[in-house]
C-alpha cells in the first residue's frame, strides 16, 4: 500500500515542478520582450545602468534585471495653474496660461531632470510672474503676443539641457482685481460719454453749417432772381411806355391829317382853283399815305419804314444794350456765386469732419444754381 501513495506523490511533484517551469518561462518571456508604441521611445537600464533607447516595435532586453522608462514623443500639452503677481505699477492680477512641449532627447529627458513635467510647470510658473511684474496693468491687458514670447523665451535656455523643446506659451486669461475692473468699467464708460458728446456736438455744429450755408445760398439766388426781375420790369414799362407815347403820336396825326381832308374838301367845293397846302399836311400826308391810299409808296416813290424805332427811341429803351445788360447781370451773379463758395469753403475748412462728399454736393449745388441763373 505504501508503494502507490509513493508514485501518486512523486507524479504530483513532478507534476508542480513542470507547472513552475512552464510558469517561469513565461515570465522569463514576459520580462524579455518589450513592446514600444510608434510615438513612444523607452530607456532602458540594467542593474541600474542606463542602456540604450528602445526604438518602437519589439525590442529584446535582459530579463528580471532591465527597467524601461517611457517618453511620449509626441507634442504635449501643460497647464499652468492661475498665478497671483502685481504689475510694476503695482496692480494685482491673477493670470494663468498653456504650454505646449515636446520632448527631443529622451535620454537627456531621462538623466537630466527628475519628473520634466514638474519642472516645466514650475518653470512656467516663476516666469509667468516675473514677466506680469515687469509690465504694467495695460500692458498686461493688451499685449498678450509680447508676454508669450517673452516666457517662451525664458524658458528655452534651461529646458533644452532637459531635452526639451517649448514650442508654444498662450496666456489664456489676465485678470485684475475687482477693484481695478470697477474702476476701469467706470473710465469705459465715461470716455464712451464724452465721444458720445463730442459727436453730438459735432452733429449739431455740422447741421447749423449747413443750415446756414443753405439759407444764405437761398438769400443769393432769391436776390438775383429779385434784382433782374426788377430789370426786365423797368425795360418793359420803358418800351411800354414809349410805345404808348408813339400811339398818342400816331392818332394826333391822324386826327390833324383828317381835319386837313375835311378842309381840303371844302376848298373844293369852292370857286378858287388855287389851293396852298401847309408843309407839315403834306409832310404827314406822305408818311401816312399806306393809310389813306392803300398804297406801300409814298409821294417820293421810297418805301415807308414807320414801323422801325429810330435811333433816339432806341436810345431811350435801352434796345442796343439789352444783350451788355444781360452780361453785366450775369457776370454779377457769376461773382455773387463765387463770393459764395469762397465763404462755404473758409467755413467748411473749419470743420475737420466735414467729408470730400459733402464738399463735392455743395459744388454740385452751386453749379446746378449758376447754370440756372445764367438761363
Amino acid at each position: 500500500m505504501n508503494a502507490p501513495v509513493t508514485v501518486q506523490t512523486s507524479v504530483l511533484a513532478f507534476g508542480l515542478i513542470g507547472l513552475l517551469v512552464l510558469l517561469l518561462a513565461v515570465v522569463t518571456v514576459w520580462q524579455t520582450v518589450r513592446f514600444v508604441d510608434a510615438y513612444d521611445k523607452q530607456a532602458l537600464t540594467v542593474f541600474g545602468e542606463y542602456r540604450k533607447l528602445l526604438e518602437p516595435g519589439i525590442n529584446f532586453v535582459p530579463p528580471f534585471v532591465s527597467r524601461t522608462y517611457r517618453f511620449d514623443m509626441r507634442t504635449q500639452t501643460m497647464d499652468v495653474p492661475r498665478q497671483e503677481a502685481i504689475t510694476r505699477d503695482n496692480s494685482p492680477v491673477t493670470a494663468d496660461a498653456v504650454v505646449y512641449l515636446r520632448v527631443m532627447d529622451a535620454k537627456k529627458a531621462f538623466l537630466e531632470v527628475e519628473d520634466y513635467k514638474h519642472a516645466v510647470s514650475n518653470l512656467a510658473q516663476t516666469t509667468l510672474r516675473a514677466v506680469i511684474g515687469d509690465m504694467e496693468l495695460d500692458d498686461t491687458l493688451n499685449k498678450r503676443q509680447e508676454i508669450n514670447a517673452r516666457i517662451r523665451k525664458e524658458l528655452d535656455e534651461p529646458t533644452d539641457e532637459w531635452g526639451i523643446r517649448v514650442e508654444s506659451v498662450e496666456v489664456r486669461e489676465v485678470n485684475p482685481s475687482q477693484e481695478v475692473q470697477n474702476a476701469m468699467e467706470q473710465q469705459t464708460g465715461a470716455e464712451r460719454r464724452r465721444r458720445a458728446t463730442i459727436l453730438e456736438a459735432q452733429g449739431e455744429r455740422r447741421s447749423a453749417v449747413e443750415k446756414a450755408e443753405g439759407d444764405k445760398q437761398s438769400n443769393i439766388i432769391r436776390a438775383q432772381g429779385e434784382k433782374q426781375s426788377q430789370i426786365l420790369e423797368a425795360q418793359g414799362e420803358a418800351i411800354s411806355t414809349v410805345l404808348r407815347a408813339k400811339a398818342a403820336d400816331s392818332m394826333g396825326e391822324r386826327a390833324i391829317i383828317e381835319r386837313g381832308m375835311e378842309t381840303l374838301e371844302a376848298i373844293g367845293q369852292g370857286a378858287s382853283t388855287t389851293f396852298v397846302l401847309p408843309q407839315e399836311l403834306t409832310s404827314l400826308v406822305g408818311r401816312y399815305g399806306k393809310h389813306l391810299s392803300g398804297s406801300d409808296v409814298a409821294a417820293n416813290g421810297q418805301q415807308l419804314d414807320s414801323l422801325k424805332f429810330d435811333a433816339e427811341t432806341r436810345e431811350l429803351l435801352g434796345l442796343d444794350n439789352i444783350k451788355e445788360i444781360l452780361g453785366e447781370i450775369e457776370k454779377a451773379a457769376e461773382l455773387d456765386i463765387t463770393a459764395l463758395e469762397q465763404e462755404a469753403k473758409a467755413i467748411k475748412d473749419g470743420d475737420s469732419n466735414t467729408t470730400h462728399a459733402e464738399e463735392a454736393t455743395a459744388d454740385s449745388n452751386d453749379a446746378e444754381r449758376e447754370a440756372e441763373l445764367e438761363t
